[in-house]
């Protein structure tokens, strides 16, 4: 490393935020960058630390103690390309992965980890301002066809891999803008969507053909993919929203957190959004605890709802790691608050919703719930009791439902193609992530569940490569190494 000494001499610094006041009047990101001179410093905070744990914490391998080293010693140019090796959106996980890197820094032992994350985003935000991102398409063309159904981080990273191996490749995107949960899902302030056009842009100049509008199964028949293309690629994701199956669930004001949160995304855009469900004015209740309730509270606080309460089932995690339940350097289940938590909101563990009760023209107006104590029987399985006593009602308008993905959807295009499903419904694939049915793989939240975007990433890149030694017999795209 360049400065063996500075995780000794620098203490971990990242941007401010802008104030609270300020970013709850638009939709811009609210992270900004940290001077050059300190983004180097930060990079010099990387040990010598003999088996970066780092590499395995992140799903993609980054080969990251390099481009921190090379951040350090300002050879900028290097570290975009020691970056991309290894990562074809950079942009993305710079701004919306949890970085499960910085958790398994070996520097996190003892003290405050390396700002991988920020390194990582300055890094590409960097390239892009000296134009170093420039199309780069195949010298040839292999003459053979893939059809990649969905355009999020696993599908587009599918294409640029199979692209650039000099395949012809086409995604299908039935919504009417390309980018999946990147474009239709995650808030702008978390993710500006001239972010991913950019990259978008890119992906064109190299021959990577989008079709938007496109369902496949309803508007584009399965049939026609089977004819016209020598191999597919299903990254459409793990779309099916758990439901909560309680009296009152049929009263207007309750929704799924991904039919709000498109709304918004699709007004930041520009477009005329009719009968939009908004917060304004309303007492909201955020059913889930974790990325998806969020970016619904840090929109609902932009909309102007007069309180936001969010509710989760589990108890309140553990604020710091705890050597029993997550030793180093494993993935800590502990309490994590987000930028949106910074803004207004009332938090609650150990709460299920029992009912929801409306007025007399079918609005919901009340939650009914009780407090939860939650124990380990013999086998160690958490149960749930109920707590005498702890019933509980509070006021609300609007109710979002955050509670996850159980999967796919299984009608329409999974059932048409006949592929086989696992045991938790989601598309089973072989080690070269081929389904059942030759010629057809399948990759992301649609083989895996719902996941990070680094994984949905590194799902691309490897079912890339198994497309590639089915079409060509062999393949020489790069690997990442599986956790």
């Amino acid at each position: 490393m360049g400065k063996i000494t500075g995780f000794l001499e620098i203490g971990r610094e990242l941007p401010a935020r802008r104030p609270v006041a300020e970013r709850l009047r638009d939709w811009r990101e609210l992270e900004g960058k940290l001077p050059e001179d300190k983004l180097q410093a930060q990079g010099a905070r990387c040990m010598d630390c003999g088996i970066p744990f780092c590499h395995k914490g992140c799903p993609l391998g980054n080969i990251i103690p390099d481009w921190n080293d090379l951040v350090y010693r300002g050879r900028w140019k290097d570290a975009i390309d020691r970056l991309h090796s290894t990562n074809n959106f950079p942009e993305f996980t710079g701004r919306i992965c949890p970085a499960p890197c910085e958790e398994a820094c070996v520097l996190a032992i003892n003290d405050d980890a390396v700002t991988i994350k920020q390194i990582e985003k300055q890094i590409i935000d960097h390239a892009f301002k000296e134009g170093w991102i420039a199309p780069v398409p195949p010298s040839q063309r292999s003459g053979k066809r893939v059809a990649i159904v969905g355009s999020g981080p696993a599908g587009l990273a599918a294409a640029a891999q199979l692209n650039r191996a000099g395949h012809t490749v086409e995604v299908f995107e039935r919504a009417d803008r390309i980018g999946g949960l990147l474009t239709y899902g995650i808030p702008d302030f978390k993710l500006e969507k001239s972010i991913v056009e950019r990259r978008l842009q890119q992906m064109r100049a190299e021959g990577v053909v989008f079709r938007v509008n496109a369902n496949v199964s309803v508007n584009v028949p399965v049939s026609e993919l089977r004819a016209n293309y020598d191999a597919i690629v299903l990254a459409g994701g793990a779309t099916w929203a758990r439901d909560l199956p309680i009296p009152g669930r049929e009263l207007k004001g309750i929704h799924f957190a991904m039919d709000f949160l498109p709304q918004q995304n699709r007004k930041v855009a520009g477009d005329a959004v009719h009968e939009q469900l908004v917060a304004t004015g309303k007492n909201v209740v955020i059913l889930g605890g974790g990325d998806t309730g969020s970016d619904c509270l840090g929109t609902s606080n932009r909309q102007g709802a007069k309180r936001v309460h969010q509710f989760e089932l589990l108890p309140k995690p553990p604020e710091s790691r705890t050597e029993e339940v997550a030793p180093w350097p494993y993935w800590p289940m502990i309490l994590r608050s987000s930028s949106s938590h910074e803004e207004g909101v009332q938090r609650d563990w150990s709460v299920n919703t029992k009912a929801f009760s409306g007025d007399a023209d079918g609005n919901v107006r009340k939650l009914h719930g009780v407090r939860l104590e939650w124990t380990k029987d013999a086998s160690e399985r958490p149960q749930m009791t109920e707590v005498p006593g702890s019933d509980f009602e509070i006021d609300c308008e609007l109710v979002l439902l955050a509670m996850g993905f159980l999967g796919p959807e299984r009608t329409g295009m999974l059932e048409e193609l006949a592929v086989r499903l696992d045991q938790r419904g989601n598309v089973a694939v072989g080690p070269d992530y081929q389904a059942s049915v030759p010629g057809v793989f399948a990759c992301g939240d649609m083989r895996r569940g719902q996941s990070l975007v680094v994984w949905a990433i590194w799902e691309g890149r490897e079912a890339a490569r198994g497309v590639d030694a089915f079409l060509m017999g062999h393949t020489y795209l790069p690997s990442s190494p599986e956790l």
